[in-house]
């Protein structure tokens, strides 16, 4: 896990990309997910054999990702607590990246929690195996999904930190993130790539949106979860 030390090197001005890689190969979720996406790309190297399913299962993995990630954003880390029977009732999901929003500093707080990383792995296998029925198929399509969410968790993780970018693309998205943490949570959902927001029209000129008094705690009192 990440350290006190590496956590106030996570928010240290000059940090550089190798250092913040080695931060971020201390935490579990990349120790699981790197070894995980190398070892499905491997065995579908393994495997041979390509045919257009191969084409078919990555294009359609890569072509959703977006929209996943932004209805997942949107619709479930985002869903506010409900009362059922006189019971608060509030995802978890939804509670830890609450959380995150109160502190985005935090690199600990950036990672899918564990649980919820445990259940996605295992939904990316269920989900390509009865996709396909067809092993190398399944097998490209499982390999792209972890490829894809490694990426997601590295994006992620690299844009909270203190390092400066130097690409256009990534200091692209690195200031529309920020724009969803420190201006208006309601905007600028996508983290790898801003397309879902521009299909969703949650990608407005920062001028034409009002700072949010609830960027920080996404609108929920501690009454409201007490």
């Amino acid at each position: 896990m990440i350290t006190e030390r590496q956590a106030a090197d996570f928010r240290r001005s000059g940090l550089t990309l190798a250092e913040a890689a080695r931060i971020f190969l201390a935490h579990r979720n990349a120790r699981v997910l790197l070894p995980a996406a190398s070892a499905a790309v491997l065995t579908r190297l393994a495997l041979g054999r390509w045919s257009r399913g191969d084409l078919k299962a990555a294009a359609w993995i890569a072509g959703i990702e977006p929209f996943v990630e932004w209805m997942i954003h949107v619709h479930l880390l985002h869903q506010r607590p409900r009362r059922i029977r006189g019971r608060t009732v509030e995802l978890f999901s939804a509670r830890g990246h609450r959380e995150h929003h109160r502190d985005p500093r935090d690199p600990a707080k950036v990672f899918i929690p564990g649980p919820l990383l445990a259940a996605a792995l295992t939904t990316l296998a269920v989900a390509n195996t009865a996709a396909t029925r067809s092993l190398r198929p399944a097998t490209t399509g499982l390999a792209t999904s972890l490829v894809s969410l490694t990426l997601y968790e590295w994006t992620h993780f690299l844009i909270h930190s203190a390092y400066r970018p130097r690409s256009g693309l990534y200091r692209l998205l690195r200031r529309t993130h920020q724009l969803h943490h420190y201006r208006n949570e309601n905007y600028w959902f996508g983290i790898v790539t801003p397309i879902s927001d521009h299909v969703f029209n949650t990608y407005p000129p920062k001028e034409d949106v009002p700072p949010s008094p609830t960027v920080k705690t996404l609108g929920v009192t501690q009454a409201e979860v007490a």
